[in-house]
């Protein structure tokens, strides 16, 4: 059969379909460029669809990712050494980035390639001639899916997105593009397994109950209060999900794809485009002894927010400390160029190495558990919010909550995402979506203007590209 390509506009040209012939799913992700009309080859729809996850190993996740969701807050510095610019993480760190910072333009073009390619992949699964109709299906799921995810990504950072299969210019309202995302994501939760039910050579795909859970984070972001806790407890109750005993494992080779996990960007650090590039490398150690780049180093006012609560676990399994012993017997130097790191980019088996064996978490169960107490605290069930609130502290030892007032209740919950998910990279859009953003910032002297900086600027250019789309405001 022959495949009908389309050809996206301007700077997320669709370009690259991520193809192989494993049998394990994670190590399916090798980047080629084959065009089957060209080669004549046919390639199973699998493989097609194996090729969306792999756009989530490319380097843009490795450090431009860090920049607009991590560096930009106030959870993390730029790090490194001060004349180490890292292209322009100076520009994020200071509220200084603009429409040519191209750590933005990075993610633009990343995220965008992926919709293209899930879409493409949309389009070749259902016109091959195959028999197993449930797979088929499920592949499709598995592409609303990611298609969801990274339109996901460009709603939170730039409102206002265009849509692909409705104009490839003008820029729709962020709700529909929530309305976009919701579809895929229902129809998704419709054919995708469970997690159980998958084959452990398929761990790592998108499954029912990842669907559910961003769409429980997409209600959450709307402010969609009983939809999202409605649906954070059907993965609750679906009982494929734990929380794992010790925190400090959860960024381990051991717990990948455990019980906690609900989705995770796939990687394998021995051969090139199986990790994720460079993840670990670029946040790992600098200096004396190092073993990376040492960018997006967690910052004082974070160690400052563990040290408050008495969260000794969750900040020992965040941040490395200049001097200390890690947990496989790593000294790291006293005399290395920062004084903290990110200890879960830390990559035990292939420190320093371009690609990385470590997954990165997308989302984990204790934030269904944390979605579903916001939901209900804003819901006026307080006293039904502390139990999840109390489930996720009771793991790292500490005190519950008893409080039922709800504007206590909702700092206490934001508190707890902070420190919970800390260099997880959800930080930035946390505190523009619960409106903090303006006042945690100026208040570490970084110039956050209201109207402003809650969205990114278009990159300058995809509007050279496309001179009709319309600009962020103040930007």
């Amino acid at each position: 059969m022959n495949l009908r390509y389309k050809y996206w506009y301007g700077l997320y040209v669709l370009a690259l379909v991520g193809l192989a012939g494993c049998d394990d799913f994670v190590k399916e992700v090798e980047i080629v460029d084959p065009t089957a009309e060209e080669s004549g080859e046919i390639f199973e729809p699998v493989q097609f669809v194996t090729g969306v996850y792999g756009r989530h190993t490319d380097f843009a996740f490795a450090f431009s990712y860090l920049g607009i969701t991590e560096i930009i807050s106030d959870n993390a510095d730029k790090g490194s050494s001060p004349t180490d610019t890292g292209t322009d993480k100076h520009l994020l760190d200071g509220l200084e980035h603009n429409a040519s910072t191209p750590s933005i333009r990075a993610m633009w073009t990343q995220w965008y390639k992926t919709i293209g390619r899930a879409s493409l992949a949309i389009e070749y699964t259902e016109e091959y001639e195959m028999t197993n109709e449930s797979l088929r299906a499920r592949l499709i799921g598995e592409c609303k899916f990611l298609r969801a995810l990274n339109y996901f990504w460009l709603v939170r950072s730039f409102g206002e997105v265009t849509l692909q299969h409705v104009d490839l210019v003008e820029r729709a309202p962020v709700s529909e593009v929530y309305a976009f995302i919701e579809q895929d994501l229902k129809e998704a939760i419709e054919v995708l397994p469970l997690k159980s039910e998958y084959a452990s050579s398929d761990l790592g795909r998108a499954t029912q109950g990842a669907a559910q859970s961003l769409l429980a984070k997409v209600y959450l972001y709307q402010e969609k209060w009983q939809e999202a806790a409605d649906m954070a407890q059907e993965v609750i109750n679906s009982g494929e999900y734990g929380l794992e005993e010790d925190y400090a494992t959860l960024w381990r080779a051991s717990t990948e794809n455990g019980r906690e996990s609900v989705f995770e960007i796939q990687a394998r650090g021995d051969i090139i485009a199986h990790g994720v590039q460079q993840y670990s490398q670029t946040q790992g150690a600098s200096g004396p002894n190092g073993w990376g780049w040492g960018f997006n180093t967690p910052s004082e006012d974070l160690l400052n927010a563990f040290n408050e609560e008495g969260d000794t676990i969750r900040r020992d399994a965040t941040i490395i400390f200049r001097g200390e012993t890690l947990w496989d017997g790593r000294q790291v130097d006293p005399a290395v160029q920062n004084a903290m790191y990110n200890e879960k980019a830390y990559s035990s088996a292939n420190a320093g190495n371009n690609d990385t064996d470590k997954n990165i978490r997308v989302i984990r169960f204790a934030e269904v558990l944390l979605i579903r107490a916001e939901a209900l605290n804003e819901l006026g069930r307080s006293s039904e919010a502390i139990i999840p609130l109390n489930d996720v502290r009771d793991r790292v030892n500490l005190g519950a909550v008893s409080t039922t007032d709800q504007g206590e209740l909702r700092m206490l919950i934001w508190k707890e995402r902070r420190l919970e998910l800390a260099m997880e990279h959800d930080r930035w859009f946390d505190i523009i979506r619960t409106g903090q953003a303006g006042d945690v910032m100026r208040a570490h002297g970084k110039p956050f203007i209201d109207g402003k900086h809650e969205l990114f600027p278009i990159p300058n250019d995809q509007r050279i590209q496309t001179p009709d789309m319309t600009q962020n405001p103040q930007w």
